[in-house]
């Protein structure tokens, strides 16, 4: 593959957050506690080790998780290695995705560990293992029941309710078979399905599918794939669920950085509750309020005095399920992390809980914004010579794409701007002889100048649209080829799935993939086969 880059800064989809962090602007300069650079990992080593973290219980609890899963040497290395204190983690997260959902979801994996990979070459006497913690208790289902293979979306249909993970993998069938006919039958084609149906069928619940998945796809990389909804793992996190139930602190912080935020001009991103923390009973995920002196699941018939919910916490402690404000903290209590890689969403809702990470005590990490990226197919490179398009004019919105393709091409010249130049002149002069003559004339020369004016621009549109009408075969081939490149008119990592690319190319698409995103570099890269 070609490889070009552009700042991620350039590119016009991304929010004003997104590019507000890309560039570091001072005003979000408080609300994060490190610099997005090679050099500050030092500082952020020192400052984790004071977190103390439970190596020996994490390393237990990734020791049964992986007894069930294909044996990875490289893997169980990195599993080994978080027993030692010079060994840190860099993480990243997502939902259990249908096949892995969008391309960013493989974008974030391989971030991670091609990050990993460059600071153990700058601070060598350290380890750094990429961690993939799968969300298996989100409750979303409708934004991870579906993928987009080629052109078409795959969709799960499941009646059940409560955590995703939880969810049984048995109504699969129909979705995998719709897979294995789009893929057709090349090597690679056969070798990804006979992985994807393996997950989905040697486990009962989708979210141990979606770990066996992960895991085979990224073993030869040392990804080390964690399932934090173990009760082990759950019951480390005691001091700080007990907290949040009882002295509720985590809203009033939360929601005093969101109001700065929002003094900045930016709009909240995941608004906390009074308690952030759901309860978990076979097919219920509901939160946890406080009233009438009682502890209720919503939508349930649970309730607890203090003592029965606290007893309650103590012998079941898998039963509580952080939100999307406390899951970061359990995250960080429980692993000797230094850095979380994720999309521009992501960042901004941890952009809210820097004050929350100081009041439990628990370092808060570098944010590091996952790299981003266009994958560029054959049959789209040939279009885009053929119609002679740079990848900065493939960049544009599409209707500016398409007028300067017309003026590029156009066997005349379709601009008039000479000629609204002249005519401003012409009627510049003739102002300053209605000026001599009445003052009181230049205000009716100057409506005729703008209505002049807009005659010559109604003439210019003319021209466009009959240059336009003779490269008609032309401008659809550029809305055929900005459709399938930028899917709804967004990034194609937000729409489609890797599989769509790895059929042609094996595994050594992620590898091609991985030398290239270091998010460090803070680059857009584009890849054309």
């Amino acid at each position: 593959m070609e490889i070009s880059r552009i700042p991620l800064k350039d590119i016009t989809q991304f929010s004003k957050r997104d590019r507000a962090y890309i560039e570091e602007i001072a005003a979000l300069r408080p609300f994060y506690k490190y610099s997005v650079d090679i050099a500050s990992f030092e500082t952020v080593i020192a400052d984790k080790k004071g977190d103390q973290t439970d190596r020996p219980l994490l390393v237990q609890a990734l020791t049964a998780q992986y007894s069930s899963l294909t044996k990875s040497e490289l893997v169980q290395k990195n599993v080994d290695l978080l027993l030692d204190e010079k060994t840190f983690t860099i993480v990243t997260a997502h939902q259990p995705s249908l096949f892995t959902g969008p391309l960013y979801y493989i974008y974030k994996i391989l971030s991670t560990i091609r990050l990993s990979e460059v600071l153990k070459e700058t601070y060598p006497s350290y380890n750094f293992v990429p961690v993939f913690v799968s969300g298996a208790e989100d409750h979303d289902f409708e934004e991870v029941n579906h993928a987009k293979v080629f052109s078409k979306t795959i969709s799960w249909e499941n009646d059940e309710s409560g955590a995703v993970g939880h969810m049984s993998t048995k109504k699969l069938a129909e979705p995998l078979a719709e897979l294995k006919e789009m893929l057709g039958n090349n090597e690679n084609a056969l070798s990804i399905f006979q992985k994807i149906e393996h997950a989905y069928t040697a486990n009962s619940s989708y979210g141990k599918a979606t770990i066996e998945l992960i895991h085979d796809l990224f073993k030869s990389f040392g990804l080390v794939v964690l399932d934090m909804s173990v009760a082990a793992l759950k019951r480390a996190a005691i001091p700080i669920f007990k907290k949040e139930l009882l002295q509720q602190a985590s809203a009033p912080l939360v929601e005093a950085s969101i109001s700065k935020l929002n003094e900045i001009g930016f709009n909240a991103q995941a608004s906390p509750r009074e308690i952030n923390l759901f309860y978990l009973h076979d097919q219920i995920r509901s939160r946890i309020v406080f009233e009438d002196k009682h502890y209720k699941v919503l939508d349930s018939s649970f309730t607890f005095s203090e003592n029965e919910l606290l007893s309650e916490l103590e012998n079941h402690p898998e039963r509580f399920s952080p939100n999307v404000v406390m899951r970061p903290l359990y995250q960080e209590l429980i692993l000797p992390n230094l850095a979380y890689i994720g999309g521009g969403g992501e960042i901004a809702y941890w952009l809210e809980r820097k004050t929350q990470f100081e009041h439990f005590g628990i370092n808060f990490p570098m944010l590091i914004r996952r790299s981003s990226g266009l994958i560029i197919g054959k049959g789209h490179s040939k279009k885009m010579a053929k119609l002679n398009l740079s990848l900065g004019e493939l960049l544009k919105e599409e209707e500016d794409l398409i007028k300067h393709f017309i003026n590029q091409n156009a066997s005349t010249e379709l601009s008039l701007a000479k000629q609204k130049g002249q005519l401003k002149t012409i009627f510049n002069e003739i102002s300053d002889l209605a000026k001599a003559i009445d003052p009181t004339l230049s205000g009716s020369v100057k409506a005729e100048q703008v209505k002049q004016l807009k005659s010559l621009e109604a003439i210019e549109a003319r021209f466009v649209k009959a240059e336009k009408k003779k490269s008609e075969v032309s401008v659809n081939q550029i809305r055929a080829l900005k459709a399938s490149l930028f899917p709804s008119r967004s990034l194609q990592e937000r729409k489609v799935n890797f599989l769509s690319f790895y059929i042609n190319h094996g595994d050594a698409f992620f590898e091609t993939l991985k030398m290239q995103l270091n998010p460090l570099d803070k680059d857009f890269v584009v890849f054309v086969e």
